[in-house]
């Protein structure tokens, strides 16, 4: 089997303001990069738009119906400080969920063993009823929840190792018992969430946050002794990772100084945990990540590790 790389054209119309670190170049790095000849056996996939039934799960009519609302014509318009739209906006929020909707049923029917989306806007911090922290949908979390609702596997996780903890997938996923919630986070950091004691409905949801200035030796030292552990406890049928790169040192909206093949240790480490549960099925997708060199390297090392796992 082989790895499927999902994106869409459409993701690069989602146009933010001049500065904005959420940015086209982002997306643009990552492609540049994977035109390497190293990466030739990627299964590049185009991403579907994400229909109603998949985000109804999660958030409710009137969240869709505000940001198409705010959807300007032309120009930009704001939800918040930090979260734009601009008018390709939407479609871009509906492939990157349905990236990772497609991803899962790739994965999950056999096809490839594992799969990144590279899409933007990312989604861990958009919240049941709030787009905020430059995300619209809980893109993470609508493949998790497809897997679970729609495709009959009974527990999944998802291991988010952005710099910002995932209040999104926390809020969306806090009542779901399936559904095993780990995260790695500077802390004090925006969003200001994921505190060790916040561990959702029925004790699901884990948080390990890091002091600023920890490296990869506290960030092995955390999912070694807590997060790999409780995953291999929930025992899941599918793995799901929040991929921010902005732990990365060179990133420059946080502190924690992440190298690059501290990424490619943990993408190491959960395709163990995979191989061991769920006969190595594992769906990534993109959140952060702001340094292009830092961002656009990781992910090689990422989709490097994946590519290995799945030959």
């Amino acid at each position: 089997m082989t790895t499927a790389l999902i994106t869409h054209p459409d993701c690069l119309g989602h146009i933010t303001p001049p500065g904005h670190p959420e940015r086209v170049a982002r997306l643009e790095a990552i492609h540049d990069r994977l035109d390497a000849a190293e990466f030739r056996n990627l299964l590049r996939l185009e991403a579907p738009l994400c229909g109603p039934e998949h985000l109804l799960g999660l958030h409710p009519q009137s969240h869709i119906d505000h940001i198409s609302a705010k959807l300007p014509n032309h120009g930009l318009s704001s939800l918040d400080a930090d979260t734009h739209l601009s008018p390709g906006s939407l479609n871009a929020a509906l492939r990157a969920a349905g990236a990772n909707v497609m991803a899962v049923e790739k994965v999950l029917g056999g096809e490839v063993r594992n799969a990144f989306c590279a899409v933007r806007p990312p989604g861990h911090h958009a919240e049941r009823n709030r787009a905020m922290g430059f995300c619209l949908f809980g893109n993470a979390a609508i493949g998790a929840m497809h897997a679970l609702e729609v495709c009959g596997l009974e527990r999944v996780a998802i291991i988010d190792f952005d710099v910002h903890h995932g209040n999104g997938t926390s809020d969306l996923l806090w009542n779901e018992q399936r559904a095993l919630f780990a995260s790695t986070h500077q802390m004090p950091l925006y969003p200001g969430t994921g505190h060790s004691a916040e561990i959702g409905a029925h004790g699901q949801i884990v948080n390990v946050p890091l002091d600023p200035g920890a490296g990869g030796l506290e960030f092995r030292r955390a999912m070694l002794n807590v997060i790999l552990p409780r995953v291999e406890a929930h025992r899941p049928d599918c793995i799901f990772i929040s991929a921010g790169f902005d732990a990365h040192s060179r990133d420059p909206l946080a502190n924690l100084m992440f190298e690059t093949e501290d990424f490619a240790w943990a993408t190491e480490a959960l395709c163990d945990v995979a191989d061991e549960h769920c006969s190595g099925r594992v769906v990534s997708t993109l959140e952060g990540g702001y340094d292009l060199e830092g961002l656009s390297d990781s992910v090689a090392a990422h989709l490097e590790v994946l590519m290995r796992r799945s030959s």
